[in-house]
């Protein structure tokens, strides 16, 4: 729970996966960013001495032992307990003197999620061949849900513990930057966003992410979360194009019909039925997918509402302090008289 009259916690979370080179320069500048702030080396299945540094450089090591971000992200945001995540990898290629700035922005505007966009420092810290999936992607997600952010794949965010807590991870891979992307947009949280630089990787440091491979992955994830979120438009398209090619196939039997009263071919008589009956079928199940995603949703928007607002906190502290300072005033305007009307009575 977010602490009355207290800062507020902040846990930085860092995922790793070999990072021997880069993860004690990470722990490093975010130490040096965000002094009050507990460090979590989430640790999976690196073959390297990741957990050694990690721990000798100060942070709490844990590990996951399912492969994939995605799964660490799930283990990090179910284990722990904090008012505010500061998610970055543990490559040191993310700002961490940024950190400061995208915390204050969740704070002063009551954000559920920050978006750290990669601005690239060297042309080795961000690959043309990813920018260009990047947009590409990023143009995607804009054109099926509405809206987007600049950089849906940076891996550099602050949450709020509402978004935290009520972030069902189902990814695996590196595609659970969309899907975090996609839940902050489903629930129409209120999100921000602040250019950050990205630097080329230490001497030593590899990068995991495959351009094709998991670009592909990301592609598909998008397609899967806009058929589960968006289940009568994706059903409805799918009915719409089986039955524009029942009409095309249709229309030379009508006319053969029209023209003679004899219906020749058979066989694409039956296929147009049957394309028929499976795009009424495709319609019915996106209304009723439709009914269950609504609700699905209703209840993550409740476990979202369930915990208060980032800097929640410091208003209601500050209310209390004006409720106690106006009561003070007023206790002391009506304590004035008193004394003077003791000593009348005593006089009596």
């Amino acid at each position: 729970m977010v602490r009355i009259g207290k800062r507020p916690s902040v846990a930085v979370l860092l995922p790793c996966y070999n990072e021997e080179a880069a993860i004690a320069q990470t722990i490093a500048g975010f130490r040096a960013a965000l002094p009050d702030a507990t460090i979590y080396v989430y640790d999976n299945n690196s073959r390297d001495r990741t957990v050694e540094v990690a721990r000798a450089a100060g942070a709490v090591v844990r590990t996951e032992r399912i492969q994939g971000k995605g799964a660490v992200v799930r283990r990090m945001f179910a284990d722990i307990d904090a008012d505010l995540y500061v998610m970055a990898d543990g490559d040191a290629t993310y700002d961490a003197s940024a950190a400061p700035a995208l915390v204050a922005r969740m704070l002063d505007e009551q954000l559920d999620m920050v978006v750290g966009c990669r601005i690239g420092e060297a042309a080795a810290a961000y690959r043309r061949g990813h920018r260009l999936g990047n947009a590409m992607l990023t143009g995607m997600l804009t054109r099926l849900f509405g809206r987007s952010f600049t950089d849906i794949l940076t891996g550099y965010r602050v949450f709020s513990r509402r978004f935290v807590k009520s972030f069902p991870v189902l990814s695996v891979g590196f595609e659970i930057e969309t899907e975090i992307s996609v839940h902050a947009l489903e629930l129409k949280m209120p999100v921000g966003e602040i250019e950050t630089p990205y630097f080329a990787r230490p001497e030593g440091s590899v990068s995991k992410l495959s351009t094709y491979r998991d670009g592909w992955r990301i592609l598909g994830t998008i397609g899967t979360l806009y058929r589960i979120e968006r289940p009568l438009w994706f059903f409805g398209g799918l009915g719409m194009v089986l039955a524009l090619l029942a009409v095309v196939l249709a229309g030379p039997l009508v006319v053969t019909y029209v023209e003679t009263g004899l219906v020749p071919r058979v066989p694409t008589a039956i296929l147009t039925t049957g394309l028929i009956i499976l795009a009424a079928l495709c319609v019915f199940a996106g209304l009723i997918l439709d009914t269950v995603v609504h609700g699905r949703r209703e209840v993550r928007r409740l476990a979202y509402l369930a915990h208060p607002a980032p800097g929640a906190a410091a208003v209601l502290q500050a209310a209390d302090r004006g409720t106690m300072a106006a009561g003070g005033a007023d206790h002391a305007v009506g304590a004035g008289p008193t004394p003077g009307l003791l000593q009348e009575g005593s006089q009596g």
